[in-house]
């Protein structure tokens, strides 16, 4: 129980951006912690001090303005994320896959420096009481006292004082989001009536699909030849769906989308407007049993399958109207956050060295 919980709670809150990563290593003294760093992870070096006691030695990874990313931090993120890669057979896939989620992940990490900074430039905090709080939640949630939480976090490589920290930053980071970019996101009653007004048109439409996808991961700075081995893995999978290979049995095969393959790649009911404009057009125009792809994504290349849809029943404007205010209101948020964080990027030096 203590893997499962420790996983839910590495994987709280994460930025979900795919990067490609130069091949490039340097090597600098681990930061201490005051006795709180966990053991050094995979691709740390052991060396020795004048007094003759072992120091580890930890690789910088990406460096974000004067700020840098360690190996450790990268492998500790990892960690419960990679921890389904065990099931694959094949080594080479196995660690095909590990990369493509390392680049994902640092990905995440360096995103993240870059939302704290902007944080602690707008002044922005959060104090013991809402990390406490946070904390209090969390082992609310999942059944666990203090002892509990320590072994779960423990298995992940985090001690209490570092995964303390780590909250704080996901607090923080969230914060910022709603206080720097929330105030540039507006839906105007109009904007709700012409979305309902679209919507009637499309009365008798499909209104929700059950959604099944591989994906193909694909960093944006990827070779040509790259490129064509993805496509071809994407052909495959569309190949031998529409040959009859069950979609679920070809997602847990081919999928690097770690957590949806063990489901066979089940995405769930989607409502529409819950999808990236371009792909909505696509997915909506599907028929129950279609298999369609491959479509680009921020993360690589998607085949999807719906299995199952249901027709649009319109209800009347007020007592829909709120729910799709909200509906434009989480599409803007997230439309207007990617471009911040794209404006971040550019403004930064960010130097990635794995």
């Amino acid at each position: 129980m203590h893997a499962m919980v420790a996983s839910r709670l590495a994987t709280a809150a994460r930025f979900a951006v795919a990067i490609a990563i130069a091949a490039v290593s340097a090597s600098v003294p681990a930061r201490a912690d005051d006795g709180e760093r966990t053991p050094a992870a995979s691709g740390t070096t052991p060396a020795v001090d004048g007094n003759g006691k072992r120091v580890l030695l930890d690789r910088v990874v990406a460096v974000v303005n004067d700020e840098i990313i360690l190996q450790s931090d990268l492998e500790r993120r990892l960690l419960p994320l990679a921890a389904s890669l065990d099931d694959i057979r094949d080594e080479r896939e196995r660690e095909r896959r590990r990369r493509a989620l390392a680049q994902q992940v640092l990905d995440d990490l360096v995103n993240e420096r870059l939302v704290l900074e902007a944080a602690k430039e707008a002044k922005l905090e959060v104090s013991e009481r809402e990390v406490d709080n946070a904390l209090a939640e969390i082992k609310k949630q999942n059944n666990l006292d203090d002892a509990g939480l320590a072994k779960a976090l423990a298995m992940q490589g985090y001690t209490m004082s570092s995964y303390r920290e780590d909250v704080r930053r996901q607090i923080l980071r969230m914060r910022a989001i709603n206080v720097l970019v929330r105030p540039k996101v507006s839906v105007t009653d109009e904007d709700v009536r012409a979305a309902y007004d679209a919507r009637s048109r499309r009365s008798g439409a499909v209104k929700r699909v059950h959604l099944h996808h591989v994906l193909i991961a694909v960093p944006p700075k990827v070779s040509a030849t790259q490129l064509a081995q993805a496509k071809a893995r994407a052909a495959e999978v569309i190949d031998k769906a529409r040959s009859g290979v069950p979609f679920a049995d070809l997602a847990r095969e081919y999928s690097d989308d770690d957590a949806t393959k063990a489901d066979g790649g089940d995405l769930g009911w989607i409502e529409r407007g819950s999808l990236p404009t371009e792909w909505e057009a696509i997915v909506f125009s599907m028929s129950k049993g279609e298999v369609r792809g491959p479509i680009s994504g921020p993360n690589g290349l998607h085949v999807f399958y719906v299995s199952d849809l249901e027709q649009v029943e319109q209800k009347p404007f007020d007592e829909v109207k709120e729910q799709i205010r909200g509906e434009l209101f989480r599409r803007e948020m997230d439309r207007k956050t990617t471009e911040w964080l794209a404006e971040l990027r550019n403004k930064a030096y960010v130097d990635i060295k794995l």
